[in-house]
């Protein structure tokens, strides 16, 4: 069978695109190579969707399964191989499945955040451990907080958990910060209490966080500090190895802002994987359903 459209990824974006696609009567798959709802579906408490006051993020995006499968979408699961985007059949070669051909691919593997690689440091996400400042920022009003990082998005956290935290540290391994131009410089001049050439060595917590050993590179000292909350901005690690389309120098697919078209006829990006500026679940199902729509017009005028 050769499908209408393959969509590479479970997660927020690929649901929708899933949703779009079969609704408008294309037959779909989707090929996953995890658990399906990728990050969403391991954040404890959204509170940012509309129309939602608060949901556990598996069960929305099970929700979102619920509604392909009744549509009609497929789901493959399976470890992904070798994709070939050229030519008009798109080919996907899994492990233990025989080969997936489509006539249009959306790719929505999304990305995931780089972690700092300690200990407990997955077993606390959610219990003081976040890569999401404005999706749990609100769960930390009048506490203290810290925030791992330099860059742009850092910075960004930081100032946005001043209007919660009581107290904020921004917490970087250099002396000054990779982040550039106004929002750098109000960091500076705001209440964040920078902690410079310092890395966190370690999580200390019983059911939850409780403080964070770090160790200062130039005098040689390792210090304690109790935080309610870290979030850990040291950047994100795209999902697009396997993909053979345009990138930018981090590895995000560049695609068309208007149409999510890359620069390979007949395939188009969504939600994290590409290259754009904001990355939330409200984002990527937005970007699911434009994508499936510009699928639709394309094999419409084919």
């Amino acid at each position: 069978m050769i499908y209408d459209v393959l969509i590479f990824g479970a997660g927020p974006a690929g649901l929708t695109a899933g949703i779009y696609s079969a609704r408008a009567g294309l037959s779909t798959v989707i090929v996953e190579n995890n658990a399906p709802g990728g990050q969403a579906s391991i954040t404890p408490d959204i509170q940012n969707y509309p129309g939602i006051d608060s949901i556990a993020g598996f069960a929305l995006t099970q929700n979102m399964i619920n509604q392909c499968q009744k549509f009609g979408v497929t789901f493959v699961y399976d470890q992904i191989k070798n994709v070939i985007l050229n030519g008009s059949i798109k080919v996907c070669e899994t492990s233990f499945n025989d080969k997936i051909e489509a006539k249009t691919v959306i790719i929505a593997s999304g990305a995931h955040s780089r972690k700092l690689g300690l200990e407990n440091e997955d077993k606390l996400l959610g219990k003081g451990i976040s890569y999401c400042a404005t999706c749990d920022g609100g769960f930390y009003k009048g506490k203290t907080v810290a925030v791992v990082g330099g860059g742009d998005t850092a910075v960004e956290d930081a100032m946005y958990l001043l209007k919660f935290a009581k107290k904020v540290y921004l917490i970087h391994r250099r002396d000054q910060l990779r982040a550039k131009g106004t929002m750098a410089e109000k960091l500076l001049s705001s209440s964040v209490e920078p902690i410079w050439n310092s890395q966190v060595v370690a999580l200390n917590a019983n059911e939850k966080l409780e403080s964070i050993s770090i160790y200062n590179k130039i005098n040689n000292e390792a210090t304690t500090i109790p935080v309610d909350g870290l979030f850990v901005a040291v950047g994100q690690v795209p999902s697009s190895s396997l993909f053979d389309v345009e990138k930018d120098e981090n590895g995000y697919i560049i695609t068309d802002e208007r149409t999510l078209k890359t620069n390979i006829e007949g395939v188009f990006a969504a939600g994290d994987i590409r290259q754009k500026d904001l990355r939330q679940i409200v984002t990527a199902t937005s970007d699911g359903a434009i994508a499936s729509n510009q699928v639709f017009i394309y094999l419409s005028n084919l």
